[in-house]
């Protein structure tokens, strides 16, 4: 349940053209200071997992886990997604406290 709230923020913070999807552009985002939260595929490859938990660690941007490619593609009207970047503060936070309150 708290996934469809997830993936519809996602696919509203798309809409306002806050995020960077695929890894190029999240990376791109996270290295120029514009991310304000990486979310990243259960089923990302692991040299993709590797990069982006390297990248946000030393840009201090928080990184989360959640879904698979697919459901993070759909939720942005888009392909298969390993990874996108919020670059919008204000959907980051929302949408950490909402993964953070469904993992816990």
């Amino acid at each position: 349940m708290a996934e469809n709230k997830i993936f519809g923020l996602l696919g509203l913070a798309e809409k306002a053209g806050r995020v960077a999807s695929g890894g190029f552009a999240a990376e791109k985002a996270v290295t120029g200071g514009k991310a304000y939260l990486v979310i990243l595929a259960e089923d990302a490859g692991k040299n993709t997992t590797e990069l982006f938990e390297n990248k946000c660690s030393y840009y201090k941007v928080p990184m989360r886990v959640l879904g698979d490619k697919d459901s993070i593609g759909h939720a942005l009207g888009k392909g298969e997604r390993s990874c996108l970047a919020v670059t919008d503060e204000g959907f980051a936070k929302s949408l950490l406290k909402l993964i953070d309150v469904s993992i816990s």
